[in-house]
């Protein structure tokens, strides 16, 4: 065999020898929520998601975001999309951002939590870990309904020890000028303060997790 090829093949398997490790190493972080994580009314790059992003891969390299989040997502079609997303990215952790859609509709509560249990006991059998993010909606719907619905994280916290985010925009409504029009959806100049919500309860997974 020419000299050329041997020198070829050898390169190759050092190459291969030297990526496979890199990619074994590779560990996934996923966003599974709806429009307040999939950068609704604003561009994908001003989204806390992708600021979150940018500040992993500076102080947690090991992983990477994967944002799943789909504007208009409910509990139903969350859970009808999750399983083929942990067949292709197996995440080891997941942020659970799902239910506000549900309460806009006027779900039952108790359909919407049984949604979110189970997506939490697939995500579990999967081998992944869970921060619960929880929303709030608005008070015009009622105490009768917008408080059970908010404990309904709480709950599911408590029943499945999760680390919980009570509120993923916490005080960011009170401010309209942070508010889009339409008085749901925060914008761009919110988001860090959303990353900030979010960094709070993650990164000691983050770092329980490369400890």
């Amino acid at each position: 065999m020419p000299l050329f090829f041997v020198r070829s093949i050898i390169l190759l398997a050092l190459f291969l020898l030297t990526a496979i490790p890199a990619v074994a190493q590779q560990r996934n972080l996923l966003v599974w929520g709806d429009s307040l994580s999939a950068a609704f009314g604003i561009s994908e790059e001003q989204g806390w998601v992708q600021l979150l992003s940018e500040r992993i891969e500076r102080e947690y390299p090991s992983f990477r975001v994967i944002n799943g989040s789909v504007s208009g997502e409910t509990t139903t079609g969350g859970l009808e999309r999750l399983p083929a997303m942990l067949a292709e990215y197996r995440p080891e952790l997941v942020i659970l951002e799902l239910g506000g859609n549900d309460g806009l509709r006027g779900i039952p509560v108790e359909a919407i939590r049984d949604n979110l249990a189970a997506m939490i006991r697939l995500i579990e059998s999967d081998g992944g870990r869970v921060l619960l993010a929880g929303i709030r909606i608005p008070p015009n719907y009622g105490p009768r309904y917008t408080e059970p619905f908010h404990e309904n994280y709480f709950n599911l916290a408590e029943e499945f020890e999760l680390p919980l985010l009570p509120f993923l925009i916490e005080g960011i409504p009170e401010n309209p000028e942070l508010m889009q029009n339409d008085g749901i959806h925060p914008v761009a100049e919110a988001q860090p303060a959303i990353l900030e919500n979010v960094w709070a309860v993650l990164e000691p997974m983050l770092r329980e997790a490369d400890d």
